[in-house]
């Protein structure tokens, strides 16, 4: 019975979600597009900006990189805290206050007095940051049809990809003439905007049901199952080690191409993260390629097409590099979306948390290797970079191939 005929009540039914092409459907992609632009605009706007830090600040390349290292490592930690807050107070109010509450930090940035308080405020931006990616595949899952949930985490996905490219194409152009303080203040007041875009946009929660029930130890209940679970835990090998291959390339290649023979200035080198429109186009286009394929196998597709690119990045010829860049941008993102969909799928209770470990990893994988990275990089140049983030790679492939089912394609999707 649909709940259009006769006797059917929506208490009587259980919500089946936002059809998809639905105005619900609709409300959800874009106000969650529009927390991507405020999420990830401003945790990555300082990554094309590296070099130009590195020279005001006098600091390392590998110093340099904690601004980033230290946003996602902030972000990483507080993914679980957020988790337990959402399963009380909701999603949507959550995410919104997450967003305000970065963008507040975010504002606060460009007036670092020195390099150990921007780090401190950084680390406070991602935390606040934490509360988005945490819950936007558990608001997708309860929000969204199930046929359509996982074009819709493909497009969300898709969305962060012109979130963080967009804060790198401001951030960029803007340093250049003004100073990477003011390049970051920019992206700032963007984010500002999108917070409030989201706020505007995003329908009311109907998927949710709220947890009021006891403290730590039934928080630690909804979360241990998710650590039980050998097929979600190679989902979290895939987030650590290819997102740190991923951080790891877009923080190093910058320092690379603004050396000679290059000499790219920062402008230019913002361009680089054009690439990311490849990862917007593929994360999307993995969704159906999987129904027909099975998720495991374009995952592992996904994954070699990234160390294919790394090794055509090796090439000393600037076009070639750029296009080895988008090929490994491309398989980045297509692995990403298969991972990040796959965990929601399998999380049959304690979503929120299962989505939150998944990210926990991805964030951590960012922070730790995207930082030793540096370390090879520093020491050994951008061959050794790209055969150790190569052997990462392989490592979540082989994972993947061993804890991953193969599934039949069209019921892969669990």
């Amino acid at each position: 019975m649909s709940a259009n005929q006769p006797g059917a009540t929506t208490a009587a039914l259980p919500w089946a979600g936002h059809g998809l092409g639905s105005t619900g459907y609709r409300r959800v992609l874009a106000a969650l597009a529009c927390s991507g632009v405020a999420t990830f605009a401003q945790l990555y706007s300082v990554q094309g900006l590296l070099p130009l830090m590195s020279r005001d600040l006098g600091v390392t390349a590998a110093q340099a990189s904690l601004a980033i290292s230290v946003a996602t490592m902030g972000l990483a930690v507080a993914v679980l805290p957020w988790s337990f807050v959402a399963d009380r107070a909701g999603r949507v109010r959550t995410m919104g206050l997450a967003v305000m509450l970065a963008t507040v930090f975010g504002l606060l940035v460009p007036a670092a007095p020195n390099f150990e308080v921007l780090l401190v405020l950084r680390a406070l931006e991602g935390a606040a940051l934490g509360g988005v990616p945490a819950l936007a595949i558990a608001y997708l899952s309860e929000e969204i049809s199930p046929r359509h949930a996982g074009a819709a985490a493909g497009a969300y996905v898709a969305g962060t990809t012109l979130g963080g490219l967009f804060g790198r194409l401001l951030a960029g152009p803007v340093a250049d003439l003004a100073g990477w303080r003011v390049g970051t203040l920019a992206v700032s007041i963007c984010a500002a905007a999108a917070a409030a875009g989201f706020l505007l946009l995003a329908p009311r929660p109907r998927g949710f049901v709220p947890v009021h029930r006891g403290g730590f130890g039934a928080a630690l209940a909804r979360l241990l199952p998710q650590l039980r679970n050998k097929r979600l835990l190679a989902l979290y090998a895939q987030a650590f080690l290819l997102m740190g291959a991923f951080v790891s390339v877009y923080n190093y290649l910058g320092f690379r191409l603004e050396a000679p023979p290059y000499l790219l200035p920062a402008s230019a080198v913002a361009l680089l993260f054009l690439a990311y429109l490849a990862g917007t186009v593929s994360s999307r286009a993995v969704a159906g390629l999987a129904a027909r394929f099975g998720r495991r196998n374009m995952l592992l597709a996904s994954t070699a097409v990234m160390v294919g690119g790394l090794a055509v990045t090796l090439s000393g010829v600037l076009p070639v590099i750029l296009a080895g860049l988008v090929l490994f941008t491309a398989g980045f993102f297509g692995a990403h979306s298969i991972a990040s969909g796959w965990t929601g799928a399998l999380a049959t209770s304690g979503r929120a948390q299962a989505s939150s470990l998944y990210n926990l990893s991805y964030y951590a994988g960012s922070s730790l290797v995207g930082w030793a990275a540096g370390l090879v990089f520093q020491g050994a140049g951008w061959a050794a970079l790209a055969a150790a983030l190569a052997v990462l790679a392989v490592l979540a492939a082989v994972t993947a191939a061993v804890l991953l089912p193969a599934g039949h394609p069209q019921r892969s999707f669990r």
